[in-house]
């Protein structure tokens, strides 16, 4: 794929590029060189899914609502 350098140093990405590897608009990206090659990278700021933990608030117990979707739990008898 091929890009053209503009006036002010901007270069679009090709969207097949952008698609493939998810880049949005805003996305943040670091930019550098090594041995003459640019290098651009997705900067991923935190793990979505860490950011989510804790926030699922429950008004009642994960066992309390297990027992109301599958009955109470059965345990084997002991031996």
């Amino acid at each position: 794929m091929r890009a053209t350098v503009g006036e002010r140093g901007q270069v679009t990405i090709p969207k097949p590029l952008r698609d493939r590897l998810g880049l949005r608009p805003g996305q943040r990206v670091e930019v550098s060189e090594d041995a003459g090659r640019i290098i651009l990278e997705k900067i991923v700021e935190d793990d979505p899914i860490a950011r989510m933990y804790g926030t699922l608030r429950l008004p009642k117990s994960v066992d309390e609502i297990m027992n109301e979707m599958r009955g109470p739990a059965v345990l084997p008898p002991e031996p």
